[in-house]
């Protein structure tokens, strides 16, 4: 695959399991020249099999002109390291801790004049691009509200179940709040075949990356969802390992605001589907846009103004995402 510049782009993959798999698909589908590294010999040997070069240790990746960083958190510091070297990195990066870590690189990719997008995976990831997107269906948004259902693997069934044991963070009329994870109770209704669950505040970074995004927006949140067990659990360690595949999962993104006239709007969209082959599609998007499009020096998350350019979800509908509006019309009723 040919980048900006007309010169082949070599891409590099920094993790091999089940979400790192479906990126390293659809890298190569689309004919890109791709290093993988993997701690485990096993996922190597499954990305050579698949047509990737192996990468014995994680430096050699240094040398791709983009690198998509999918293993477990924390990815700040190898970022930062890829960064210094003059490459643009991709991160599905989720812990709120690490992202904030993540975002305070942008002075240093600016610097070597290198792009950091930040959170390119379901959630974050797609929900950031689902906001944008309803965001050009409001005339003023006043709120952005974010559920999300399913874990990609291991690596994510750990961290959502760390998150529900966290202080949660959300944006509320001009302020930060910090409620206890699990809190919160909300029934959200996800696309098709998920259909609904209830959902809790948790640890996860979709509000530090939309409030960014969306600096005028008044109230933003976001919640998972999780079973009892999955709330009275969530500060001792997990009960029962995570499915090594992952599982179903969905996204769900809500926008209200004021309409031309001042009216009330509500509009809403979604996706479901294997979670880790959404997260895959957004972040292997968002790689192949990168190096075919380029973006500005500095770290974006995915529903920045800078990178509007990419058109993400249009191809990461290519990829494998579809996005499901909510087209019903709410009516007062005389119940």
């Amino acid at each position: 695959m040919n980048g900006r510049d007309g010169r082949s782009t070599r891409f590099g993959l920094a993790g091999h399991g089940v979400t790192g798999g479906g990126i390293a698909r659809r890298l190569l589908a689309a004919g890109a020249e791709l290093v993988v590294h993997d701690p485990d010999a096993a996922a190597l040997g499954r990305a050579q099999a698949a047509g990737a070069i192996m990468a014995g240790t994680a430096g050699v990746l240094a040398g791709a002109g983009v690198v998509v960083l999918c293993g477990p958190s924390p990815h700040a510091p190898r970022a930062a390291s890829l960064l210094s070297a003059g490459t643009s990195v991709v991160s599905v990066a989720d812990d709120l801790d690490d992202v904030r870590e993540l975002l305070g690189l942008d002075v240093l990719a600016r610097r070597v004049d290198a792009t950091l997008l930040v959170g390119a995976a379901m959630a974050p990831g797609l929900s950031g691009l689902l906001a944008r997107s309803l965001a050009t269906q409001v005339h003023q948004v006043d709120e952005l509200h974010v559920a999300t259902h399913g874990t990609a693997g291991p690596a994510c069934a750990r961290q959502h179940h760390d998150s529900l044991g966290r202080t949660a963070l959300g944006w509320h009329d001009g302020r930060w709040i910090e409620p206890p994870g699990g809190s919160g109770r909300d029934l959200v209704w996800f696309p098709e075949p998920i259909g609904a669950h209830d959902c809790y505040r948790a640890a996860v970074a979709d509000p530090l990356l939309l409030h960014r995004a969306f600096p005028g927006v008044q109230r933003i949140t976001a919640r998972v969802s999780a079973t009892r067990r999955d709330r009275l659990t969530a500060r001792l360690p997990m009960l029962t390992p995570p499915h090594p595949a992952g599982d179903l999962g969905a996204v769900r993104v809500e926008a209200r605001g004021a309409g031309p006239e001042g009216e009330r709007v509500t509009v809403i969209a979604g996706a479901s589907g294997p979670t880790a082959e959404l997260a895959a599609a957004v972040a292997a998007a968002a790689a192949l846009r990168l190096a075919e499009v380029g973006a500005p020096a500095g770290a974006h998350s995915l529903a920045d103004d800078a990178v509007t350019h990419l058109d993400l979800l249009h191809h990461a509908t290519h990829l494998g995402v579809t996005v499901q509006e909510f087209t019903g019309v709410a009516r007062a009723t005389h119940w």
